[in-house]
């Protein structure tokens, strides 16, 4: 049972919120508030982005004035961008959940990890698995020679009892989810509105389809093992059959705004003297303006300094030029336009410009128009092709990513959250592959084993008093915890991320350094916490308005009641307990965070490790016993 007794991940969430109340992560910016980009990710105070990943990405900044009231110089790509009005709710709900950032890493006990194979205590990995498989082959052996066989195992009864019912169940459990395809294809062409009617319909059926999985384990009465395999796999699904369908229709309603965008934007261009040609030419003298009213503070000796732009009608006089104008053309516009700068809030002056880039020629051009609402409609327009493109090396675009091919492909890859494009390796290794495969299937072989011959036989009585049952389940609990974590996490991820050529393997950090219970749920489940994260704190704080704290607590009593619900189908028993002890951690929280604690890590990580022992056995007495 210790696979459904994992605890929540947004743990660390509300322990954020009441420590630092002003600052929201994937929000909007309020007044006052932190630095974020249009995709909802926090700014750090070096002039980057930080995506919890390690990638940064330039600044965009809100401002209230016209396109050419302010020149910032962008440190990062050492452009020149104007500043972009401030964005509002309404524009803000296609993103509420923000955008994941995705970057190439390999987890912790990955033998390519370079800083795992520097410790100086990696030889003790390699004892303690050379102790687990003597251990595991010794049992076997007297299985084999002293009762005569290992298959008679009432554990493996358990595991193979109706597997190829629940095999099929698990392949229609599946298969039913590229129904997704066709329901964001209906969105992406508008013959429905996903605000709110598309909305509507992905929560009914996201709801019925947990309740079928549900229904059918109770109807097909499988023993524990069987009912919350199909569970937890039924909700795995869900999720990232949610974050499919949120995305898509985000960007249904980005696209449906930015065609609008273009035809009022080519309205206004029409009553201009010359039309469109015109309004760059306006445009390309504001920005050439706003370069010479800085024009002191740029280094003319830089190399990145060039010479006032051609106009667009202007040929280029050399092939130098050629070769800039062409390099210009293919240039992404991300970055260009927007200013953002954290010295803003702080009360500093901004850093100066230099003319380093000119603007490319069409929206992005017009975004320097001295009109604000032109200006305001080319940058919009600009902001919402950025959006709907992955701006990866394959460059996919909305609604080419709704393809049947695309939706396996998200199946398969070990995340919870949809992304346009993902980092892929170069190829596939099979010996890789072949070793992880190998991994699972022996671990597996060894958690079967300490439940069989440390937990069925220790398993809380009636005439054992409850602090014994505790004492007698938590080494092996822990042990369990253990091998499952690797097998899911090390084994099982790495596996679909080495098939599926996904690169960023970061599915955990290293939790078990935690001296805290928030740090911890942080840690252990990333893929999870990315999730809830995304799409339901920052979802929750952007529809209803609510304050990072109530967002925070939502989200963490979502987790509890979702963990509840697994155990209520594992023991066919309505008690709560693992729901009270979820939300027993807030206050557990806040013991981790005691000052002395704080002074001596190592009591925090004892601390930590006697929680994490002493909870799983308990959860086994109270269902068990009452």
């Amino acid at each position: 049972m210790s696979s459904t007794e994992l605890p929540p991940g947004p743990a660390n969430l509300l322990d954020d919120a009441l420590r630092h109340p002003l600052d929201s992560p994937l929000l909007p910016r309020r007044k006052g508030g932190p630095l974020l980009d249009e995709q909802g990710i926090r700014a750090d105070r070096s002039g980057t982005l930080s995506a919890g990943s390690g990638v940064t990405t330039p600044l965009h900044v809100a401002e209230p004035q016209g396109p050419a009231a302010a020149v910032v110089l962008d440190k990062t790509l050492g452009r020149l961008r104007p500043a972009i009005p401030a964005r509002t709710l309404t524009d803000e709900k296609t993103r509420r959940a923000g955008r994941t950032q995705f970057t190439p890493r390999v987890s912790h006990f990955d033998r390519n990890n370079e800083v795992s194979a520097q410790d100086p205590f990696r030889g003790f990995w390699t004892l303690a698995w050379l102790l687990l498989f003597v251990g595991g082959f010794r049992t076997i052996y007297g299985r084999l020679i002293e009762q005569g066989g290992i298959y008679r195992w009432h554990f493996a009864e358990l595991i193979s009892e109706d597997a190829w019912t629940l095999a099929l169940s698990d392949a229609v459990l599946v298969g039913s989810t590229v129904l997704c395809v066709p329901f964001a294809k209906i969105i992406s062409n508008g013959w429905v509105r996903y605000y709110w009617t598309g909305l509507i319909l992905q929560h009914v059926a996201q709801t019925a389809y947990l309740f079928i999985a549900v229904r059918w384990t109770f109807h097909r009465e499988w023993p524990w093992v069987q009912s919350g395999f199909l569970t937890l796999h039924a909700l795995s699904m869900l999720m990232k059959i949610h974050s499919y369908c949120s995305l898509n229709g985000e960007l249904a309603e980005r696209a449906r705004r930015m065609r609008h965008d273009e035809k009022t934007l080519a309205t206004m261009l029409e009553k201009e003297a010359d039309g469109r040609r015109a309004a760059e030419q306006s445009a390309r003298s504001a920005w050439e303006k706003a370069c010479i009213e800085e024009s002191p503070a740029v280094d003319h000796h830089s190399p990145d300094h060039l010479a006032p732009p051609p106009s667009n009608s202007a040929q280029p006089s050399s092939d130098e030029d050629a070769a800039q104008a062409a390099a210009l053309r293919h240039r992404r516009v991300s970055g260009r336009r927007r200013s953002n700068s954290p010295f803003k809030h702080r009360g500093e002056q901004p850093p100066k410009p230099s003319r380093g880039e000119e603007p490319q020629e069409g929206f992005e051009t017009l975004t320097w128009h001295p009109e604000d609402r032109i200006a305001h409609l080319a940058m919009s327009i600009c902001d919402a092709k950025d959006a709907l493109s992955s701006g990866g090396e394959e460059a996919i675009s909305f609604p080419n990513n709704i393809t049947l091919p695309n939706f396996v492909d998200y199946l398969l890859v070990p995340t919870l959250v949809y992304e346009l494009e993902y980092p892929r390796t170069k190829s596939i290794r099979p010996l890789y592959v072949l070793e992880k495969t190998l991994a699972t299937f022996g671990t597996f072989t060894l958690l079967i084993l300490v439940v069989e011959h440390f937990i069925l036989p220790n398993m809380p009585r009636q005439d054992q008093t409850f602090f014994a049952s505790v004492l007698d389940l938590a080494l092996p609990f822990c042990v369990c915890y253990l091998l499952i974590f690797f097998i899911i996490f090390e084994c099982i991820c790495n596996a679909f991320a080495e098939l599926t050529r996904f690169s960023d393997r970061a599915f955990y950090s290293d939790w078990w350094n935690s001296t805290s219970f928030d740090e911890f749920s942080r840690k252990w489940n990333r893929p999870v916490h990315t999730f809830l994260l995304r799409h339901v704190y920052a979802t929750t704080i952007a529809t209803y308005k609510l304050s990072k704290f109530s967002a925070a607590f939502i989200t963490f009593l979502l987790s509890a009641a979702v963990h509840e619900l697994v155990m209520l189908v594992v023991t066919k028993k309505i008690r709560l307990y693992l729901f009270l002890m979820q939300m027993a951690q807030l206050p557990l929280i806040m013991i981790g965070r005691a000052k002395i604690f704080r002074k001596y890590p190592a009591l925090g990580n004892l601390f930590f490790w006697i929680g994490l022992m002493s909870g799983f056995p308990m959860l086994a007495a109270l269902y068990i016993r009452l």
